[in-house]
């Protein structure tokens, strides 16, 4: 094998196969000296060991194995090319948050960008992983720990987080793991981020009512809904934007249409139905204001 032959000399000297691995390394960000032999025996034994355990279901990357990223944060437009707002805070006083990850982020921004009234502004990017400020070509790596996310923005008075959470449920098949339709890896699965308690219990409360909803139905490529739901506080940063030719992507001339996601035509229930019983005694501050 290439790793039992290996010699101490520098990359230029290792068979082709070993070169073009290590070169793909350092391109997407893999912290190593390619002048200095012995790190790229290192890096190669690295692979090598993921290789033999790599499962057929991806696998999240170990906190101290991801890519280092860095400080500099992603250059994006000033202006939403859609609703023409501002792309980054402060936002308007009264303004809420809602982050969430449901497939390829192209289409899922542009779903939420299309809700009526109250979407103050959106963005597409990579949330809940390890790397400050990633890369596109990181993320897809799978070594960032990240996966592709929207963040909105949304005025409360016009629209509900439930309406919101309604969309989400239904535009895709929370039940596929690490992955949405054709796109697989870790950077595709599905996940909530709450901002605060509120949000957790509706995110919590919403998935054990749309779970059985899809298991009546039969629907879902496996019985339970594998969706992630974490606090925004548990990371430093929960999102980091992508870069500016991701921000609203399909609305752009030349933009190729594509979505992986899988609906499957199974509504999330009445809100009465499954609502925390002190968020539906609190009144109308969190029920739907969509048909």
């Amino acid at each position: 094998s290439v790793l039992s032959s290996l010699p101490a000399r520098a990359m230029d000297s290792l068979p082709p196969e070993a070169q073009q691995l290590l070169r793909q390394l350092k391109d997407a960000g893999m912290p190593f000296d390619d002048t200095n032999p012995n790190e790229c025996r290192k890096m190669l034994a690295q692979v090598a060991r993921m290789m033999q355990r790599r499962p057929a279901e991806p696998e999240m990357v170990a906190k101290e194995d991801a890519l280092p990223g860095r400080a500099t944060p992603m250059e994006v437009s000033s202006k939403h090319y859609v609703l023409g707002t501002p792309m980054r805070g402060p936002w308007p006083e009264g303004m809420r948050l809602m982050v969430f990850a449901n497939g390829c982020f192209w289409g899922s921004e542009k779903g939420a960008w299309r809700l009526p009234g109250g979407i103050y502004s959106t963005a597409v990017g990579y949330a809940a992983g390890y790397t400050p400020n990633p890369t596109y070509r990181e993320a897809c790596s799978g070594q960032s720990g990240h996966t592709e996310a929207v963040q909105v923005v949304y005025d409360p008075a016009k629209i509900s987080v439930v309406d919101i959470l309604r969309w989400f449920w239904e535009s895709h098949d929370p039940t596929q793991g690490m992955g949405q339709g054709n796109d697989r890896g870790t950077q595709y699965r599905s996940g909530l981020y709450y901002f605060d308690e509120e949000q957790k219990q509706l995110f919590e409360a919403s998935k054990i009512a749309y779970e059985k909803a899809l298991q009546a139905a039969g629907k879902g490529r496996s019985s339970a809904i594998t969706t992630e739901i974490q606090a925004a506080s548990d990371f430093p940063e929960i999102f980091y934007y992508a870069e500016d030719y991701h921000q609203q992507y399909l609305a752009k001339p030349g933009s190729t249409p594509y979505c992986s996601a899988e609906p499957q035509r199974v509504p999330l229930p009445s809100f009465d139905t499954w609502a925390p019983p002190d968020l539906l005694a609190a009144g109308t501050a969190h029920a739907p204001r969509l048909p």
